[in-house]
């Protein structure tokens, strides 16, 4: 008897092997690893033995004209709605609904990657990852994805710019 419902291990496995194949055909050397579940950047960066700012949010971002983009923005800083329309060169963006993103990607909110995507957006990363191996989602929940910055915007063609700030203290 078969069964429509697959595990979590199972579906980790296959999206994994998406990632991973989609970063072979780039030539990318990316290493998956599975980590706790952390409550803060702070957190999640001592968990992975690497700096805040080296924890990199892949954002999905959407477009008036119902395309998308990624945004690569480092622990510690926010987008700049300003500077990446100016870079992007358009009026209007903002974060989709998660089923939109999810829709666009392949990928749940949190888990997000340009790498595997199931519609390759173009990506637009914040000049502060240059040069650092950085960590990003991996695809699924419980995962984090290492790549060094410079050979993953050499390999996505990515726009290099300013386009965050600083996040401010929550209350």
């Amino acid at each position: 008897m078969t069964s429509d419902f697959e595990s979590p291990a199972a579906e980790s496995a296959d999206i994994h092997a998406r990632v991973r194949e989609a970063a072979a055909a780039r030539d990318l050397d990316i290493e998956i690893r599975e980590r706790p579940a952390a409550r803060s950047l702070f957190e999640a960066a001592e968990l992975l033995g690497i700096p805040p700012e080296g924890i990199v949010k892949t954002l999905v971002v959407k477009r008036s004209d119902d395309t998308y983009l990624f945004a690569l923005v480092p622990g510690g800083r926010s987008i700049s709605w300003a500077k990446l329309r100016a870079v992007v060169g358009v009026n209007k963006l903002r974060l989709p609904e998660a089923d939109l993103a999810l829709a666009a990607t392949g990928y749940e909110r949190g888990t997000i990657v340009p790498i595997g995507s199931t519609t390759e957006w173009p990506v637009f990363a914040d000049e502060t990852i240059v040069g650092q191996r950085i960590a990003m989602g991996a695809g699924t929940h419980g995962y984090s994805l290492f790549v060094d910055a410079d050979d993953l915007i050499a390999a996505y063609g990515a726009t290099v710019a300013d386009i965050s700030v600083p996040e401010q203290p929550r209350d």
